[in-house]
């Protein structure tokens, strides 16, 4: 899952993929917005300063991602495809849970096999809460161990993890406090490589 010393990243490579999508095009997915301008200038610097190694192009927006639900679909014909009836029994879950504003420290970074990431600490447990709320739409798509974070981008070479992760202990940390008031759930293009991910639905926390 992280990487190790030693060994080499995954790339991502450049091709459409439709072994995956099958020719269906929304991805969708439960995901928090990072709306704080200094965590997105610092976010953005460190993305620059990987820019040699990152896939490009990535207009992907800054999020945390909290739960992969699949493809979009009318009617499930792949144990991939996600239905309205799904969302909606989310969303019921959600509200059931009387969810208020929360906040989640940001900071540290690190890398996955395929990507390059900031640190989410969760301090108080609330992103456990809420997956497990989702859970009752049906099992997350290609799910992994949870570890929440803010990917900056995914590798276009495969470069040598030992180069990675010295580039990364020579980096100042900083750290944010983000403070949650809504969460999301929208989509990506699946044609799309590292695309913009489209809101549909904001589910408010309470006490707003």
């Amino acid at each position: 899952m992280f990487i190790q010393a030693n060994q080499y990243v995954i790339p991502t490579q450049q091709h459409d993929y439709p072994e995956w999508h099958r020719g269906r095009e929304r991805y969708v997915l439960w995901y928090l917005a990072v709306q704080h301008p200094a965590l997105e200038c610092y976010l953005q610097q460190l993305k620059q300063q990987f820019s040699d190694v990152l896939f490009r192009p990535n207009t992907r927006q800054f999020h945390i991602t909290l739960y992969i639900c699949g493809f979009y679909a009318a009617k499930k014909h792949w144990e991939d495809d996600f239905l309205e009836s799904q969302f909606q029994q989310q969303v019921q879950a959600l509200q059931q849970l009387q969810l208020e504003p929360f906040q989640l420290k940001v900071g540290g970074i690190n890398s996955f096999d395929s990507a390059l990431f900031v640190e989410v600490q969760d301090q108080s447990q609330q992103l456990a809460r809420i997956r497990q709320a989702l859970s009752v739409g049906g099992a997350e798509i290609a799910a992994l161990q949870y570890h929440p974070h803010i990917t900056l981008g995914l590798y276009q070479t495969a470069c040598s993890t030992n180069l990675i992760l010295q580039r990364i202990q020579n980096l100042p940390v900083q750290y944010f406090d983000l403070d949650i008031h809504h969460l999301n759930f929208g989509y990506y293009q699946a044609h799309t490589l590292q695309g913009q991910l489209f809101s549909t639905h904001q589910f408010p926390l309470e006490h707003m």
